[in-house]
């Protein structure tokens, strides 16, 4: 019935053998004729796929991706994006692959329709800082929906490729980011499997209600703009080794209070704000609330990547008017290393 497939046989056999579950991504062709007008020239589809197997082998789930990154232009689209779970005796599990996450569907949907408890996230990473590093935005996309996330990256610091781990709705369980070499990890944890059953699961945030309800500090009068990469922030700058800012873009206002045990005298941190579209190409709103160290003390700098820092704050709380309650919430220490356990989301 079907043509040979070493590659899935290899897959279902190591899952047999070790009693595991085996996810892996794969690529994938599906034939097609005239009678479908979408046929390619060709004569098939060829979709980035993710496949699973069980413990006795077999095939439980499969997965077309359905937001292609700009360079993927040897895969097909979906007609319509898949919202692929399966369940196991330690949870309902859902399915997506790298750029996927930036989006509604099916990512959101995995979580709020279907109810998973884990997603499976095979996936090439390019870090990019400060928003959009791997284990950053990963861990907050955990926290935010409240699910597990299991985030496998390709390793390859050559593409800025490396950054992986088991994401808890309370904090990373393990990770590991290595930019200096080669050599991957592999990471083990135990979590839990229904963590909305947990007593530690944490309590659902209404965003908005939040925000509007702080009094809003008075504006710096020296805001000025500043990019992160294309993107046009509002900033202001924190003067003071303690204080209340608050800073507005469009329909967003973000809020800092907080507290510096030490500054170090070449370091410029600053307040910002962004409400727009993001990206060149492929284009989705963002708002953004954002405490950045500048790379130099030249304001111009403010928004360039910087992965090292000196400067301790004894305190800071960070909120802003979102008008979602998709929010994800970014922590990110000198050396683009994660903070578990050192903040909550209120």
């Amino acid at each position: 019935r079907f043509a040979p497939a070493p590659v899935q046989e290899r897959l279902s056999c190591m899952a047999r053998r070790n009693s595991i579950y085996v996810a892996a991504n794969i690529g994938d062709k599906k034939l097609c004729n005239s009678s479908d007008p979408s046929c390619p020239s060709d004569g098939r589809y060829q979709y980035n796929t993710d496949v699973v197997f069980d413990p006795e082998g077999k095939l439980v789930a499969r997965y077309h991706k359905y937001n292609l990154f700009r360079g993927e232009t040897q895969f097909n689209y979906p007609k319509e994006p898949e919202a692929v779970t399966f369940e196991t005796p330690f949870g309902k599990f859902g399915i997506i692959t790298c750029f996927d996450i930036l989006f509604h569907d099916p990512a959101v949907a995995l979580v709020s329709k279907l109810q998973v408890d884990t997603v499976l996230f095979p996936t090439a990473w390019m870090n990019v800082l400060p928003f959009l590093t791997a284990v950053e935005f990963h861990s907050a996309w955990a926290m935010g929906m409240g699910v597990n996330l299991l985030s496998a990256n390709t390793h390859n610091i050559g593409t800025a490729m490396t950054g992986d781990g088991l994401f808890t709705p309370e904090g990373p369980a393990t990770y590991h980011y290595d930019s200096k070499t080669e050599k991957g990890q592999l990471l083990i944890a135990e979590l839990s499997a229904q963590p909305r059953l947990s007593p530690t699961y944490p309590p659902a945030v209404n965003w908005s209600s939040y925000a509007t309800s702080i009094e809003k500090f008075p504006e710096g009068n020296d805001t000025f703009s500043g990019a992160v990469r294309r993107d046009t922030f509002t900033f202001s700058d924190l003067r003071h080794r303690d204080g209340n800012y608050t800073v507005c873009q469009g329909d967003l206002c973000c809020h800092l209070v907080y507290r510096m045990s030490n500054q170090s005298k070449d370091e410029v941190y600053v307040l910002g704000a962004f409400d727009g579209l993001h990206g060149s190409v492929i284009k989705y709103y963002w708002q953004i609330c954002t405490l950045l160290k500048c790379k130099s003390t030249d304001r111009n700098t403010c928004g360039q990547p910087v992965e090292t820092a000196q400067t301790k704050f004894e305190m800071f709380s960070l909120s802003g008017t979102f008008g979602t309650n998709y929010v994800f919430p970014e922590v990110l220490y000198s050396g683009v290393q994660l903070a578990p356990g050192e903040f909550e989301v209120m």
